[in-house]
């Protein structure tokens, strides 16, 4: 069953699910592909090659999938892909990819509030909130379940770990550690997310290697190269603590601190 308004406009190609809901005014293009149980309000363009998988929302004035705003782009056939489950508010803006990856593609319950923007070959882990205009410039990498406050700009090419939270209107530059808690002018590592991993079920012990983790890279005095090297020595090889060794060993643009 599906419950089309009489004023949508869906191109005959647009692939469409089972129980869609499309709202007055919106525009589905060619060679579009829409998941079951999707709910698309008014007003919202999906360009062509965008694809929405089951049970997304979107509501008024979201805008999807429409070519780069990337001087460089050619016209070449990418995508934009939406995880399941993930919800995005009104006038979120998000483009798709270049030739450089080939697709945008957003992760599973997701939540981006009222005019966020991602921009082109973005790739964005799953339970990620990006709140009220949040903007991603190209190429940036987010993982699963960081959290990102309003009117945060964030410059190309970072990258930010998992469970790390970001204060709303900081100016983000550089690569942001995983678990990380980061706010201030200009943006640093405040400390340990230890709420948000509390929430998540991290056990206590795994929290206090990381608590140690953290005072050594962060609040000890040494450089970055100096505080891996005591972190090899000095800390238990966890996972979560191997996670923070091997995102600073592949950080292009270096770290806040």
């Amino acid at each position: 069953m599906k419950e089309i308004h009489s004023t949508a406009l869906i191109d005959p190609t647009a692939v469409i699910g089972q129980n869609v809901k499309i709202g007055p005014y919106s525009i589905i293009e060619a060679d579009t592909i829409i998941g079951d149980n999707v709910t698309i309000g008014s007003h919202c363009q999906i360009a062509r090659y965008a694809e929405l998988r089951d049970n997304v929302a979107l509501f008024q004035g979201v805008v999807l999938g429409t070519v780069p705003q990337d001087l460089k782009f050619k016209g070449e056939r990418t995508r934009l892909v939406i995880g399941k489950g993930t919800v995005i508010r009104e006038y979120a803006m998000l483009n798709r990819g270049t030739s450089a990856h080939g697709e945008t593609t957003i992760g599973e319950n997701c939540f981006l509030m009222a005019y966020s923007h991602v921009a082109h070959d973005c790739t964005v882990g799953n339970n990620v909130i990006l709140a009220n205009s949040v903007n991603l410039a190209g190429h940036i990498e987010i993982g699963d379940w960081v959290t990102i406050g309003g009117v945060v700009p964030i410059h190309q090419f970072v990258k930010i770990g998992a469970h790390s939270m970001i204060g709303g209107g900081f100016r983000v530059p550089q690569d942001i550690c995983p678990y990380s808690l980061v706010a201030g002018y200009p943006i640093r590592v405040v400390g340990l997310n230890t709420i948000g991993l509390k929430r998540r079920g991290f056990k206590t012990e795994t929290i206090h290697l990381l608590e140690k983790t953290f005072k050594i890279l962060f609040f000890s005095g040494f450089n970055t190269s100096q505080a891996v090297t005591r972190i090899k020595e000095d800390v238990e090889a966890i996972p979560e603590v191997q996670l923070i060794l091997d995102f600073i060993g592949k950080s292009d643009r270096g770290i806040i601190k």
